[in-house]
């Protein structure tokens, strides 16, 4: 049976003062809730290494407004040091190369003569072909010259007349073409817009996917005292807090493929990606303290 260390009660005290349970810093931080109950407990023969504990302590600070690194200095006889665990030994081995046979080594010998000898029969049939081309081309060019001067002399002037005409119409058509093409990929550009949709929902968790853009900004607005965290799709930490009445927290996720939104108070929380407002799927005032997971898929 494990007590709690000095480590452990200021990280459980620093946790309930924030209104966490083990659930939520859980869903803040991404860490298995066993673990966390091993940090709070010190006991660290349960994780998987010693680089996890401290991994794992870290993010646990920041999801509850500690500073790491006073922690780490304050409680470093308590927490194990890092050191590089040794590789299994089979891992450390090569497998050693097989030796050639003897009478695959003569064709290797062999090979870079063999593709010598390809690469020059292939450069000579490629002069052949070009020399043999140049030298019928100016026959086909002046008999093509020829029958376009037979053709010119017996055509009329009033042929020549009707041939303007023929171009004309023919430009007026193309023009006509190409504004209509313009207008229509003008219109195709307007009626272009992002989708924020709905994916899914699930008790206090929703999902929504956001397209037919190549920006994603998010805006977190508050009309009370809310507490909100915002994550990164890789669980980094990138907001936590209160925000004030009337004021905003804005991050730009163009860059990243997901944003995760922890809010206390989502009836006191109003949320905006790219100035549209983001309708909750689950009621705020049946539901108060919600986690919205918004995934962007760039459009190209």
């Amino acid at each position: 049976m494990f007590y709690l260390t000095e480590l452990g009660n200021r990280l459980k005290e620093a946790r309930e003062a924030k209104g966490l349970s083990l659930e939520d810093l859980q869903e803040l931080t991404k860490i298995q809730k066993r673990y966390l109950i091993g940090i709070e407990e010190g006991n660290y023969s349960m994780m998987p290494g010693k680089f996890y504990v401290r991994a794992f302590i870290k993010q646990y600070c920041e999801a509850v407004g500690l500073d790491s690194e006073e922690i780490f200095e304050q409680y470093k006889s308590e927490v194990p040091s890092v050191y590089s665990e040794e590789l299994p030994e089979q891992l450390s081995r090569v497998q050693s190369r097989k030796t050639i046979p003897a009478g695959d080594s003569k064709v290797v010998e062999m090979l870079p003569k063999i593709l010598v000898a390809v690469l020059v029969i292939g450069v000579a049939i490629l002069i052949w072909v070009l020399v043999s081309s140049n030298m019928s081309k100016p026959d086909s060019d002046d008999k093509k010259n020829d029958k376009q001067n037979e053709v010119g002399y017996n055509k009329s002037d009033e042929f020549n007349k009707e041939e303007e005409k023929a171009d004309k119409k023919q430009d007026v058509k193309k023009e006509d073409t190409s504004d209509k093409k313009d207008d229509a990929d003008d219109a195709v550009d307007e009626k272009t817009e992002q989708e924020l949709a709905v994916v899914s929902t699930s008790g206090k968790n929703s999902t929504y996917e956001l397209k037919n853009t190549d920006t994603f900004k998010l805006k977190v607005t508050s009309k009370g005292s809310p507490w909100v965290g915002i994550n990164n799709g890789e669980g980094k930490l990138l907001f936590q807090g209160t925000i004030n009445k009337n004021e905003s927290q804005e991050i730009d996720f163009t860059n990243e493929k997901e944003a995760v939104i922890n809010v206390g108070r989502a009836y006191e929380t109003e949320i905006f990606v790219n100035d549209e407002k983001l309708e909750y799927s689950i009621s705020p005032t049946e539901m108060a303290t919600q986690l919205v997971t918004i995934q962007f898929t760039k459009a190209e």
